[in-house]
């Protein structure tokens, strides 16, 4: 019995190449919350009370600029990361060209690695500005082209 033909999304290299860089932006986003973790540690700045007991007394119930920095780079990681990983997926479905598609990929997954590298090591303006247009970029090329098909077959 022959073996059942594979589908082109699966066998093509478009698949893989989003699977690589939207797997390593969430394992970013998992670094972004220990570091988060870790500023906490070191600033003695808890986001609450049992925290702030267990670790010297209620006075460190506070906030602190270097954890909230951390929190805005996670935060923003979630606007935009979780947004790229349907747009990738859908994208991926379309199977579009292949090197063009590594190079979206690519692109947000580069823009979003000198983003968070710019928030937290506080690099002059405009590396974080830049580094968010060069991964919005290709994410609104994905959703125009995902519009043009979906409304192409209506």
């Amino acid at each position: 019995m022959p073996a059942a033909p594979v589908p082109a999304i699966v066998s093509g290299q478009v698949l893989p190449a989003f699977l690589l860089c939207s797997t390593l932006l969430v394992i970013k986003m998992y670094v972004v919350a220990v570091i988060t973790g870790q500023v906490r540690l070191r600033k003695k700045a808890f986001a609450n009370p049992e925290d702030a007991l267990r670790h010297g007394g209620p006075q460190y119930c506070r906030s602190d600029p270097d954890v909230d920095r951390c929190l805005r780079a996670h935060r923003n990681d979630m606007e935009n990361i979780y947004p790229f990983l349907f747009l990738g997926l859908v994208y991926s479905l379309l199977e579009p060209n292949p090197f063009v598609a590594r190079v979206h990929f690519l692109l947000v997954f580069v823009g979003r690695m000198v983003h968070t590298v710019a928030y937290l090591g506080k690099l002059r303006a405009p590396t974080r500005s830049l580094a968010y247009t060069v991964a919005q970029l290709p994410c609104a090329s994905m959703a125009l082209q995902i519009i043009w098909e979906a409304a192409r077959h209506l």
